[in-house]
């Protein structure tokens, strides 16, 4: 059984977990005049505050992956995983 990949995100006392609908909004937030007010209600986040501190939180490496981007590499790790084990059973 292969684990989940997952990338967590800390704004304010939460833990965002990054996935394609998040990216979309942060792609949306960094190509378009979109203020932290209407991020923090896209990300369902109490204020604009915890909006920043997610923005600041983000690695700069996440901002530059396209959503299905980000589906492939998950989806590439999930079968590399599935193939070591596999391996490890012969």
């Amino acid at each position: 059984m292969t684990r989940a990949v997952v990338c967590k995100v800390k704004a304010g006392e939460k833990e965002i977990v990054i996935d394609e609908q998040v990216l979309a909004i942060l792609r949306r937030y960094r190509t378009t005049e979109m203020t932290l007010e209407e991020l923090a209600a896209a990300l369902g986040l109490d204020s604009w505050e915890e909006a920043y501190d997610f923005v600041k939180n983000v690695p700069a490496w996440i901002l530059s992956i396209e959503p299905t981007q980000w589906k492939t590499m998950r989806t590439m790790r999930t079968v590399k995983e599935e193939m070591a084990v596999e391996r490890k059973r012969k």
